[in-house]
C-alpha cells in the first residue's frame, strides 16, 4: 500500500500542476486509468511501491562511498561540507586511492574511516557494516547495479552515479529489490538541481510557459583528450564503452531535467523511444592524430556512433529530443530546452521568450526572472561548488530529507527512468530506429501525485 504522506509532504505547486491534480482522485495507491489492461507490460511486483515512501529520520547521516577515483573524489570534500553528516568507509581497488580518500576525512577533523581496498569484492565488507546508513557508488557503469543490489540487500539506501543500470533487466531488479527492502535507490550526478534547471521547472509548474510541448537535453561534451588518458578512467573502462554498444552511454544528464519540467511520472510517462547514431568518425580521427602507431588503442573498433540522437514520446503526445556526442570537439551542452504554448527557454546561453510580455521574435533577459528561483538557489546554493553548484545542493537536499524523515525528492522509479535510453536506444538503433517502447517502472502509477526536485521548503 502507498504510504499516506502528510498535507504538509506536498506542496500545492506539486498537487495542482499539469496532469497531477488529474490522478490525484486514483488515490495514493490506485493505478491509471487504463492501467489494468496493460499490466502485462510489466514484471509482478515482489514488493510495494517505494513511491512517496519517507526515510527513516537520522540524526547523522552515515555514509560509505565506494569508488574514489575522480568522480568519487570529487564528491568527498562536498560530503565533508554538510552538517549532520560523517564519512565512515570507504572502498576502492585502489589502496593508494582509499588512503589518499581517507587523509581527506582526517584533515577536515573527522574520525578515519574504515577502508576497503583488497580486491573488487571488498566493496561487500563496506556494506556489511552496521555504521553506515548511505552507500554511495562512484564505480565503472558494469558495477553500478551489482553493488546497489548489494547494498540495499545490506539495509542501506542507496545512490549510484549515472547510469543507474546498463539493460532493462538490471533497472528492473533495482526496481524490485527496492521495493522488497524498503530502501532508497537514488540516480545521483542528474543535473536537474542546476540553478537554470530549477528556475525552469517553478516557472513550468507555475504555468508560465503555458500547456507544455517538448523539450530537449543532452550531455554534449568533448571527452576525446580523457576518453585516450591513460590515467582517468582506470583501465581506460569509460572508452572500452564505445567498442561495445551503439547506444546514448549517458542519458541522464539530459533526460532528469525535462522529465521533470513535463512531470514524468506524476502526471505523464515516456512511451516509446526511437533512436539513430552518426557514423564513429571522431574517436578514430583522434587517434590517428594523436596516438603512436604501437599504441594498444589502435586495435579498437569503435561500434558507438559519434553523435547519438533520440525521440521520445510521452503519453500525453509531449515530445523530448536526447542527444550524446562525446567523440568530438565542441563547447560543452546540456541543451535544456523546453517549449510550451505561451513561450520557449534555451539554454547554453541561456535565453528566453515569453507571452504576452515578451518582444515578438526577439529573446528577453534570462537574468530578469531570478525571482523565480527554488528556494536551494534563493537560501543554500551554490555552497562549495561542484557542476557550478548543483552537486552540492543534490547533496544537502539528500541530507536534509535524511535528517528530517521525508520522501526522497528523486526516487528508483525516476532513476530507472532516466537510465533506460542507455539500453532502449541500442535497441532501436539495431532494429534501424524502429520505435521501442518504455518500461513503466511504476507499473501503472505515474499518475500519482509525490514530491519531486519542485520541493517546498521543509
Amino acid at each position: 500500500m502507498m504510504v499516506e504522506l502528510p498535507r504538509s509532504a506536498l506542496s500545492r505547486r506539486t498537487l495542482l500542476r499539469s496532469g497531477a491534480a488529474a490522478g490525484a482522485g486514483l488515490g495514493l495507491a490506485g493505478l491509471a486509468p487504463g492501467a489494468a489492461a496493460a499490466q502485462d507490460a510489466w514484471p509482478a511486483a515482489k514488493g510495494e511501491t517505494m513511491m512517496g515512501v519517507p526515510f527513516e529520520a537520522h540524526e547523522v547521516v552515515r555514509v560509505g562511498i565506494i569508488g574514489v577515483g575522480n568522480r568519487g573524489s570529487s564528491m568527498l570534500p562536498l560530503f565533508l561540507e554538510l552538517d549532520g553528516v560523517a564519512i565512515t568507509a570507504v572502498c576502492d581497488t585502489s589502496a593508494e586511492a582509499v588512503e589518499r580518500a581517507a587523509r581527506a576525512v582526517v584533515e577536515q577533523g573527522r574520525p578515519e574511516p574504515a577502508k576497503y581496498s583488497a580486491g573488487e569484492h571488498d566493496f561487500e565488507n563496506l556494506l556489511a557494516r552496521d555504521d553506515v546508513d548511505f552507500a554511495y557508488i562512484a564505480t565503472p557503469w558494469e558495477w553500478h547495479t551489482p553493488m546497489a543490489v548489494v547494498a540495499m540487500r545490506n539495509g542501506k539506501h542507496v545512490g549510484v552515479e549515472c547510469p543507474l543500470g546498463v539493460t532493462v533487466d538490471e533497472l528492473w531488479e533495482l526496481v524490485d529489490v527496492s521495493e522488497q527492502t524498503r530502501r532508497h535507490c537514488i540516480q545521483l550526478e542528474n543535473c536537474c538541481y542546476g540553478q537554470n534547471e530549477l528556475r525552469v521547472l517553478r516557472m513550468a509548474h507555475d504555468g508560465m510557459f503555458g500547456d507544455l510541448l517538448h523539450g530537449a537535453g543532452a550531455y554534449l561534451h568533448d571527452l576525446r583528450e580523457l576518453l585516450f588518458s591513460k590515467t582517468y578512467y582506470a583501465g581506460q573502462w569509460r572508452r572500452a564503452w564505445h567498442t561495445k554498444l551503439n547506444a546514448d552511454l549517458y542519458p541522464t544528464h539530459g533526460l532528469g531535467p525535462v522529465a521533470a519540467y513535463l512531470d514524468v511520472n506524476r502526471g505523464d510517462r515516456l512511451v516509446r523511444i526511437t533512436s539513430m547514431s552518426t557514423p564513429a568518425l571522431g574517436l578514430a580521427a583522434y587517434r590517428q592524430e594523436h596516438l603512436p602507431p604501437d599504441d594498444p588503442a589502435w586495435q579498437e573498433r569503435y561500434a558507438k556512433g559519434d553523435a547519438t540522437m533520440s525521440l521520445i514520446q510521452t503519453e500525453q503526445g509531449r515530445v523530448i529530443h536526447l542527444v550524446h556526442d562525446v567523440s568530438n570537439g565542441r563547447p560543452y551542452s546540456r541543451l535544456n530546452q523546453l517549449q510550451g504554448t505561451k513561450g520557449v527557454f534555451e539554454d547554453y546561453p541561456p535565453r528566453i521568450y515569453l507571452e504576452p510580455t515578451g518582444t515578438p521574435h526577439e529573446w528577453g533577459n534570462w537574468d530578469d526572472y531570478a525571482e523565480h528561483d527554488h528556494w536551494l538557489w534563493k537560501e543554500v546554493g551554490p555552497g562549495p561548488g561542484g557542476h557550478g553548484g548543483m552537486d552540492y545542493l543534490m547533496l544537502y537536499r539528500l541530507a536534509q530529507t535524511m535528517h528530517l524523515g521525508l520522501p526522497p525528492d528523486i526516487d528508483v522509479y525516476d532513476s530507472a527512468t532516466w537510465s533506460a535510453p542507455f539500453a532502449l536506444s541500442a535497441r532501436s538503433i539495431e532494429q534501424n530506429s524502429a520505435p521501442v517502447d518504455f518500461p513503466d517502472f511504476t507499473r501503472g502509477r505515474w499518475r500519482t501525485p509525490h514530491p519531486g526536485t519542485d520541493s517546498a521548503k521543509p
